[in-house]
């Protein structure tokens, strides 16, 4: 329960109101942990707000947390500079074990800031590339301006990963698609029996793109997401993410569809 000290060395504006924090520890030690994977980040004085990490898993550069400013904690992460500190718990929770793809394609399917959890799974991916079939990145934001990492999704497509990309409203100067990221499942180029899909983003977003997907092909204990339910400390104690007989941050946050398809829809108290 006690944070470790985390020095900010870099931070990025991605959006109006999504930033990411590059994070190195002050005692030097690195924090393993494995994609899909999420930390307890503290603002001192302030709290503490469960983040996934948005790093590659792999490698020595700097841990990162890409955030939206939606709460208190978020909001005082965002008024942070660099060189100052702020507190790290974790990791905790399960990740995307994409090894599991291994062999066939690819899916990732995400909603808005829900690209955050899966890049890294995606650099995993392609650090292993000859393992996998084909690579499919199914990408919605709200709009244009709230597209994340569009460095790196034409990165990606230059690397031979099928990247498709709408928004739910465009601008006049907006050239690409306009609609539901569900509409992107019939035109994307997999093998549905093969493929392992991971989805990330709102609840009603992913219930509406996991049948989408299943009604595709895709076998339906192939269909990942990843949770995003009220967790409070982390390490199952408080009781605040209890998705009923589930606790999110220890049995999730990424759950089989199959083991949520019931569940995925309740409203949230």
């Amino acid at each position: 329960m006690v944070p470790r000290v985390f020095r900010l060395v870099d931070r990025r504006q991605d959006t109006p109101d999504t930033f990411t924090m590059m994070l190195e520890p002050e005692d030097g030690a690195r924090l393993e942990f494995i994609p899909g994977q999420f930390t307890m980040l503290s603002a001192f004085g302030v709290g503490e707000v469960p983040i996934s990490v948005s790093s590659a898993s792999y490698g020595d550069g700097p841990l990162q947390h890409t955030i939206r400013d939606v709460g208190a904690v978020t909001h005082s992460l965002s008024n942070t500079s660099v060189g100052d500190m702020v507190g790290v718990r974790g990791p905790y929770g399960t990740g995307w074990e994409v090894a599991a793809g291994a062999g066939g394609d690819v899916v990732l399917v995400a909603g808005g800031i829900g690209l955050a959890p899966l890049r890294p799974a995606m650099l995993e991916v392609l650090r292993h590339r000859q393992r996998y079939g084909r690579v499919v990145l199914l990408y919605g934001s709200r709009s244009p301006e709230d597209r994340l990492f569009t460095d790196e999704l034409k990165r990606w497509a230059n690397l031979g990963v099928e990247v498709l990309v709408t928004v739910d409203y465009g601008t006049s100067a907006w050239n690409g698609r306009v609609g539901l990221v569900t509409s992107l499942i019939a035109r994307a180029g997999f093998h549905p029996r093969s493929a392992l899909a991971l989805v990330c983003g709102p609840e009603i977003m992913m219930r509406f793109t996991a049948a989408a997907l299943i009604e595709r092909g895709v076998p339906e204990d192939k269909v990942r997401v990843s949770l995003e339910r009220n967790m409070r400390c982390g390490v199952g104690l408080c009781g605040h993410c209890q998705y009923r007989e589930l606790f999110v941050c220890l049995d999730g946050p990424v759950l089989p569809y199959a083991r949520v398809a019931g569940l995925l829809g309740t409203r949230e108290l």
